[in-house]
């Protein structure tokens, strides 16, 4: 069925079954011995047992030792069994997600009625719902609704190496201690994996085995495993009693508990190369330990005919992101291409024993076996640097795709016909350039990584990426299609574009920005049907988009009237729903992944910023939130709401830390000192309170306001706090002693908004008497009143640099001012309602403003020219703020979304929606890794904008 083809990662019973043949086989005694050891069995046998962990150095048989209890275990017919192996040489088995999924898939196929879980949670809009970045979120609900199944009983768990899940490895760790605790747990790693430990050590009812502390009983089972090899060579190679006794004394004199050891040794003396009478000078050639081992097994690569080929093989063994066939391999590496697939096996089996060749995939022997050539033989492998072979991989990507890639790979003919209803052909005409089409972006991205290496040209207009998409970019969408990633090609356009940043006005910067809104708008008819990549994708984009324009003849003859489409993109890419209320707040993680939207419904959101879905709720307040804030180190999150309390949150977990209360009324605004030490709020009940943000303790409570206060915010040392009150006035406090300073008079309404420029000299202020004040942040002298507003002045900014100042009105107008002089520069007009927020984007260069006509505007920040206009909102634009880097905006609304955008395209990407009422605000943690949302519905949650937790 399909939700469970789209769960499917790998079989691990594939896996265990070809690890066992790369091992050479599973010999019963070289584990039989776990079966008697008291830790296991009282682990086994004790129903309170939750966990074991099994740990040693490489090499000790970790792998085998748990493909041999998986074995034991299947043997009773009462137990649910599942497995997983990680493996870091390959991106899906070293991630959370890839563990989970092949966990699930495991147990469903035991067990079929639990495809139902699956089923609750796959009908959600999305293409590859268990590939994208809050798969997680899903998986871990899928999972632990399926563990906490009563007809579930007596299940073991079993993951091996879960110090090679290089992904996710800490929420991983958090689900396995979370789930029910009737589930039983074997994982193995290295020894040194401080965090496993961690949790072991904190943890009740787990058991360690650390197989350096039974030597003796390791040992026993090495020389059992020895005695075996020797036969079988003795059989092989008809050794006599004296040679197979000096083999064998050999082996476990040097062997020092070690089975890879053993088993590349001894794969050495198998090959039919080395005759018997030389045996035992070949055996004394063999240091013991395996990095020696490994020293040896390149000395001989480097003294061999075919050195420079091995040398090859193994740089691109060593840095690919998936283990690759032999075809893809041949099309990587450009002297290969003389050799058929028989003289390429031979050269393989020259690298040594580094590499395996299993049903045509290339892996490494052992993981220790990779670390080896990286760590200690980069030199002799990659010597113009790692950076210089991904390069040279992404140029052979480029050129062998160029060859390949053409229209209707598989021959389908019908635009319609559907991805299910496809068969790969034989040949398959995509077997040698598979690998280039999922990863060439990622080995682009490497290399530019390290620019001290090598001199990058590729990214120029006419460069080879640019003449690369220019020619095939939709025959290349097929083909991620047909092999089922065209999520990858959504990432791909992302991170080219992340790597043009500062390319501004160049063609391919303009093709890449374009050729993403392609794919995010078209990417799910392709990948239902890849020939649609010609049709309905090119027929339904703009007609100014630069992919239809490059790929015009592609377009179906066949459709005569075509349907009329607007000149340029819609500037909405996507909707982010879910609020069940106004969302009050809405704010950008500092990366710009992730997105936070506060709502009225009493909830918090994250959402991820590329595919629009929730990953976490935060709930805990019983009024609406009006604020909500990050602390400067991005772990803690501070949110005001309407129920008269502060809450200070565990920004990861989702933890409530502390609720502050002592306020006499709703809390309408809250923020974190610079240092992060201390907490300010202010209130409707006229003061403002400054807090310990660690203990949570009131520190002061500042009086002397006589209206409700809005707006708090810390001078950039911390040192001063500045308070905007509904009664007119500004007031300036002493954070240390808690005392006023000076008030600010001078506005004739309320103020509605304060902010101190960023070198904390001046302070301005918006006011509903229509001006904006500039004052001294260290006299109260006002300096300037920024007058020309016909109406409620709602926002004002600094821009970065603080010489300009914007002011956002309620005249449908953004004002722009000089700050020195106090001199209006421009005013921009284009908004058809009230403006009510507005902010600059990081580097200074744009400027954004929502407005009450429901469409967020971009501005050029200098000539005051509008560049974009974000339209698709139903209701108010409350709030409006620039990601981090400046490349997303995100707008906060009345009608209860939040919506994302792409600021150099102008284009919609997601709408946040899940709250009940108006959203006011959303703000990023300052590192990006979370997201928080205050509401009118009167809840904050916090995201994990990772995760989804």
């Amino acid at each position: 069925m399909r939700c469970l083809k789209h769960l499917y990662v790998t079989d691990p019973r594939a896996d265990k079954q070809r690890i066992q043949e790369t091992k050479g086989g599973l010999l019963k005694g070289s584990y039989c011995w776990i079966l008697k050891n008291d830790l296991f069995q009282r682990f086994r046998d004790d129903p309170q047992s939750r966990l074991l962990w099994i740990k040693g150095d490489p090499g000790k048989g970790k792998t085998m030792l748990l493909c041999g209890i998986i074995d034991e275990l299947e043997k009773e017919s009462a137990k649910r069994l599942s497995y997983f192996f990680c493996q870091a040489t390959e991106a899906q088995l070293s991630s959370a997600t890839g563990v989970l999924r092949g966990l699930i898939y495991h147990l469903i196929l035991q067990q079929p009625s639990l495809i139902s879980y699956v089923r609750a949670k796959y009908d959600i809009p999305e293409e590859k719902p268990f590939e994208s970045i809050n798969a997680w979120v899903s998986l871990t609900d899928i999972f632990m609704d399926m563990l906490n199944d009563p007809a579930l009983e007596d299940v073991v768990l079993i993951v091996d190496a879960l110090d090679e899940c290089k992904t996710k490895n800490s929420e991983l760790l958090d689900f396995i201690f979370k789930s029910p605790s009737r589930i039983k747990w074997i994982v193995s790693s290295r020894n040194h994996c401080p965090d496993i430990g961690h949790r072991v050590r904190n943890a009740t009812q787990t058991a360690k085995l650390c197989l350096e502390d039974i030597e003796s009983t390791i040992s026993e089972a090495v020389d059992g495993y020895i005695r075996h090899k020797v036969d079988q060579l003795t059989r092989e190679k008809n050794y006599d009693d004296k040679l197979r006794h000096a083999v064998q004394h050999y082996l476990m004199s040097h062997a020092n508990g070690t089975f890879l050891w053993v088993a590349l040794v001894c794969k050495e003396l198998a090959d039919p190369r080395v005759p018997r009478r030389h045996m035992l000078t070949k055996l004394a050639s063999f240091p013991a330990g395996l990095n020696q081992l490994y020293e040896r097994m390149m000395e001989h690569i480097i003294n061999s005919d075919d050195a420079d080929l091995c040398k090859q093989i193994l740089a691109i063994a060593s840095v690919v992101y998936s283990p690759v066939t032999l075809k893809e391999l041949i099309s990587l590496v450009e002297s290969l291409e003389e050799f058929d697939q028989d003289e390429l096996k031979e050269i393989i089996g020259s690298c040594g024993s580094f590499l395996t060749l299993q049903k045509g995939v290339i892996y490494f022997v052992h993981q220790s076996a990779k670390e080896y050539l990286l760590d200690k033989a980069s030199n002799q492998i990659v010597p113009s640097g790692t950076a210089h072979q991904h390069h040279t991989i992404f140029s052979r990507s480029l050129l062998v795709m160029s060859r390949s890639l053409r229209r209707d790979m598989y021959d389908l003919h019908h635009p319609g016909t559907s991805i299910d209803d496809i068969r790969q052909p034989e040949p398959n005409p995509l077997a040698s350039v598979r690998y280039s089409c999922l990863y060439w972006v990622d080995h682009l991205s490497a290399a530019i990584s390290d620019r001290t290496s090598i001199p990058i040209d590729d990214l120029q207009d006419d460069g080879t990426a640019h003449q690369f998409l220019s020619k095939k970019y939709l025959y290349w969408l097929e083909a991620l299609s047909l092999l089922g990633s065209i999520p990858k090609g959504v990432v791909a356009m992302t991170k080219l574009e992340t790597l043009l940043k500062g390319s501004e006005g160049t063609l391919l910067l303009d093709f890449v920005r374009d050729a993403r809104r392609f794919i995010l708008a078209h990417g799910r008819a392709i990948g239902n049907a890849p020939l649609q990549a010609y049709a309905s994708a090119l027929t339904f984009s703009p007609r100014r988009s630069v992919t239809r324009r490059l790929f015009k003849g592609e377009e179906p003859s066949w459709i005569v009237a075509k349907p009329t489409i607007a000149e340029d993109s819609d500037a909405c890419l996507e909707t982010l729903e879910g609020h069940d209320g106004g969302v009050n707040w809405v704010v950008f993680s500092p990366d710009g992944q992730r997105l936070a939207s506060a709502s009225r419904d009493k909830t918090l959101k994250v959402w991820n910023a590329t595919t629009g879905h929730c990953t976490a709720t935060l709930e805990g307040h019983h009024g609406w939130v009006h604020s909500v804030v990050f602390s400067p180190d991005g772990q803690r999150l501070a949110s005001a709401s309407h129920d008269g309390t502060v809450k200070i949150w565990n920004a990861t977990t989702g933890q409530c830390l502390a609720t502050l209360e002592g306020h006499g009324g709703g809390v309408h605004s809250v923020v974190f000192s610079p240092d992060g030490q201390r907490l300010a709020s202010a209130s409707h009940d006229g003061t403002v309170k400054i807090w310990n943000a660690t203990t949570g303790k009131c520190l002061a409570t500042l009086e002397g306001h006589h209206g409700w206060v809005h707006s708090v915010a810390f001078s950039p040392d911390g040192q001063r706090l500045a308070s905007a009150s509904r009664d007119g006035t500004v007031k300036m406090w002493d954070v240390g002693t808690g005392h006023y300073q000076v008030t600010l008079e001078g506005h004739g309404g309320g103020v509605h908004s304060v902010v101190f420029s960023p070198d904390g000299q001046r302070l301005a202020s918006a006011s509903r008497d229509g001006t904006v004040k500039i004052w001294n942040a260290t006299t109260g002298h006002c300096t300037a009143t920024l007058e020309g507003h016909h109406g409620w002045v709602h926002s004002v900014v600094f821009s970065p640099d603080g010489q300009r100042l914007v002011s956002a009105l309620r005249d449908r107008t953004v004002k722009m001012w000089d700050v020195g002089t106090g001199h209006y520069q421009v005013t921009l007009e284009a908004h058809g309602g009230g403006v009510r927020s507005v902010v600059f984007s990081p580097d200074g260069q744009r400027l954004a403003s929502a407005s009450h006509d429901g469409t967020v505007k971009i501005w050029n920040a200098t000539t005051g020219h509008c560049t974009a206009t974000l339209e698709g909102h139903h209701g108010w634009v409350h709030s409006v703020v620039f990601s981090p880097d400046g490349q997303r905006l995100v707008s906060a609304l009345r009608d209860r979304t939040v919506k994302m955008w792409d600021v150099g395209t102008g284009h919609y990407q997601v709408t946040l929606e899940a709250h009940g009422g108006g959203v006011r605000s959303v703000v990023f943690s300052p590192d990006g890794q979370r997201l928080a949302s205050a509401s009118h519905d009167g809840t904050v949650k916090i995201w994990n904008a990772t995760t989804g937790q």
